[in-house]
């Protein structure tokens, strides 16, 4: 399936090279000098400044997914001081604004809300005032990106060649929050979709993505093994549910090791064992669970089936039962983030008239997992990495989902700069080609 979208994604890529070659003289005639100006605006003074407080306000109050209450207060005051129509709520906290004169073509930007339950461990003067609640994913910067240039594109609102709907989503962080966006109907009629996601180990001032899969699908799965308890001094008048587990932890890596083309790209994970309170005493049950990576709808079913059967079959060697559920009705399965090839072009190219061409990175392909592959399923999608990382002063590299993590703010600007460019130019290209 990987090596499909290789050679799909390159021979499309050439395509789209070939023919959008006659539209480049008008592209960098028309847009390269405005694109360089929402850069230069962005990093005035008082614009960045301003992007630090947003910032710093959503970093001091973390709130979970689908309890961004604050977080959708604070950005629905700043779209009504920039004069902003917004629709909300959607998906309980989600604000989708519209900039522009309402009419096709419209184009999506889209950032994540949610913080996570981590307590933070960095000490500065803005650090979390909620206990064991954290911004460890940078989605405190998503935001104030996005609001960034929600504030450059009204500015320019009169150059919009049709409509920016701007996506505050919740619930990111395992709870498919994209998924109710999409479900609620408050992207129906967008014809494509850009994000972006901080990345600590990249400089300020770069970006990277690459075209077709990018980020994996993930399924979560919790388990209770059932056995019969008793005394430790006599193990055979007990069914040891301690033994089952450990031979089902075994026999499921064998799922990727031994079942798998090495050539795809899979993983079974357990994250966590809960079981037994003394040591004398083998217990009446265990419970444990863990995660799985995928990159197509194929490999997901045949996990599922696999890792059930597995589980099943080794509980039952050892004389237990095992019960096992994948939380479909909590916790959404994520698909794979598959970056559409055109919006993948349209993003680096503007990122290059931006930053410069050594400055967008081809990014490799990860395990982890982002619920912007639901819109990615729905409409041309591009999901592109940023930058967050000062080399200068931050020698150490803290990753996402770290109690340590940090980025630099300077990151704010390019990110809104970024945002703004890309819709403004899409609108540009995409109203030319439906005129003509």
């Amino acid at each position: 399936m990987n090596r499909f979208f290789t050679l799909f994604s390159f021979s499309l890529l050439a395509l789209i090279s070939t023919r959008s070659s006659q539209y480049d003289g008008v592209w960098a005639s028309e847009t390269e000098s405005l694109t360089r100006f929402l850069l230069e605006s962005a990093r005035d003074a008082e614009f960045l400044e301003w992007l630090k407080r947003v910032r710093r306000r959503i970093h001091e109050h973390p709130e979970l997914a689908f309890e961004e209450k604050l977080t959708s207060q604070l950005i629905r005051n700043e779209l009504d001081s920039l004069g902003i129509e917004y629709e909300w709520p959607v998906a309980e906290t989600g604000v989708v604004a519209t900039v522009g004169s309402g009419a096709q073509p419209w184009f999506g930007l889209r950032a994540d809300m949610d913080a996570l339950p981590i307590q933070e461990l960095v000490e500065w003067e803005h650090k979390s005032k909620i206990n064991g609640k954290m911004h460890a994913c940078g989605h405190d910067a998503h935001v104030t990106m996005l609001i960034g240039a929600a504030k450059l594109l009204q500015n320019n609102r009169h150059k919009l060649k049709g409509t920016v709907k701007l996506v505050f989503q919740p619930g990111e962080e395992g709870h498919a929050g994209a998924y109710f966006m999409i479900k609620e109907g408050s992207l129906d009629g967008v014809r494509s979709i850009f994000g972006l996601h901080v990345d600590p180990s990249m400089s300020i001032g770069t970006i990277g993505s690459k075209p077709g899969p990018m980020l994996a699908g993930s399924g979560r799965f919790s388990v209770i093994i059932q056995g019969k308890g008793g005394h430790a001094a006599s193990p055979h008048r007990s069914r040891d549910p301690i033994l089952a587990l450990s031979m089902v932890i075994l026999a499921l890596q064998h799922i990727v090791s031994r079942e798998t083309d090495p050539l795809e790209s899979r993983v079974v994970s357990i994250g966590y064992i809960r079981g037994g309170e003394a040591l004398n005493v083998i217990p009446e049950t265990v419970e444990f669970g863990g995660t799985f990576r995928f990159m197509d709808s194929e490999s997901y079913s045949y996990l599922k089936q696999r890792i059930k059967e597995v589980i099943e079959t080794q509980a039952a060697v050892q004389q237990c039962n095992a019960v096992v559920d994948f939380m479909e009705d909590k916790l959404r399965p994520y698909p794979a983030t598959i970056n559409h090839p055109m919006m993948y072009e349209h993003a680096k190219r503007v990122g290059e008239n931006l930053l410069g061409d050594e400055n967008v990175k081809q990014s490799p392909m990860t395990m982890g997992a982002e619920d912007f592959s639901f819109y990615a399923q729905k409409m041309p999608a591009a999901l592109f990495w940023i930058g967050a990382r000062n080399e200068t002063t931050m020698k150490s590299v803290k990753g996402l989902h770290s109690p340590h993590f940090v980025i630099d703010e300077d990151v704010l600007p390019v990110g809104a700069s970024l945002h703004a460019a890309v819709a403004l130019s899409y609108l540009d290209n995409h109203a030319e080609k439906i005129a003509a």
